[in-house]
């Protein structure tokens, strides 16, 4: 049988919304969670409709991380690499895709689940939001959500999460740069959709490549990056969608994208 479908997708407007739907299980990353996250991210992904994604979820815990059942057993070493490997594929996938992702976080986000909000391109949280790597505290150090949060937080708060366990509030991801917006609960679905209608007014072709070529220039020298970003530049301006935007501007009217 298929795995257990542990996500509900659904799209309009432009804007597809995956909502973690396992709140009895604090929405864990387990094997199938994963499975069923992949598999709505890279669903027709490059279909002209799809514009930006919002990821969320249901309960009070957006994502506790792994599933720790299923890594109790000291001898399945191979269903362990198996989970870490599809987590790992997930986190890395986010950046790949041609669309911005936003998560919208409302509540606890742990350990993988705080990886994955690291993961997101852009992070809207409520104010009752908070962060945590606690995998110390149990033995198991949180190496693989390191990746994610030493890339978006100074390295001294990443360390005093990672090794006290300690969650930030909404506030302080925000400062640390964690999150991109902390918003009263109540105006939470308001802030993220207008974050999402602004993406949608924009082209999709000219967002897949600035967005690609954000995250290669990021890892390069200053010389490497100018120097990439230049030649991107100019490709992008011989993108149809490049033209269109230049001379809606020259001519004082608003752009017609073909995406």
């Amino acid at each position: 049988p298929p795995p257990e479908k542990l996500t509900v997708r659904s799209q309009a407007g432009g804007i597809r919304n995956i909502i973690l739907s396992n709140p009895r299980k604090r929405n864990a990353l387990s094997l199938s969670m994963l499975q069923s996250l992949k598999e709505d991210l890279v669903h027709d992904v490059k279909s002209k409709e799809l514009r930006v994604i919002v990821i969320s979820a249901e309960g009070p815990v957006f994502c506790s991380g792994h599933d720790l059942k299923e890594l109790a057993s000291e001898d399945d070493v191979k269903h362990h690499s198996q989970v870490f490997e599809i987590c790992a594929e997930v986190m890395t996938l986010i950046q790949k895709l041609p669309v911005p992702v936003i998560a919208k976080v409302n509540g606890l986000a742990t350990a993988a689940g705080c990886q994955l909000v690291a993961s997101c391109d852009i992070a809207v949280a409520s104010e009752k939001s908070q962060f945590a790597t606690p995998g110390v505290n149990i033995g198991l150090f949180c190496s693989t959500p390191a990746v994610a949060l030493g890339r978006s937080l100074p390295r001294k708060v990443a360390l005093e999460m990672l090794f006290t366990g300690e969650p930030l509030s909404a506030q302080e991801a925000l400062m640390h740069g964690l999150v991109s917006k902390v918003v009263p609960e109540d105006k939470l679905e308001e802030e993220t959709m207008k974050i999402s209608h602004k993406i949608c007014e924009s082209s999709k072709s000219v967002l897949a490549l600035g967005k690609a070529t954000f995250y290669r220039q990021i890892t390069q020298d200053l010389d490497a990056a100018y120097k990439m970003t230049t030649q991107v530049m100019v490709d992008n301006l011989t993108l149809r969608d490049g033209q269109e935007g230049i001379e809606a501007f020259i001519q004082k009217r608003k752009p017609v994208w073909s995406h």
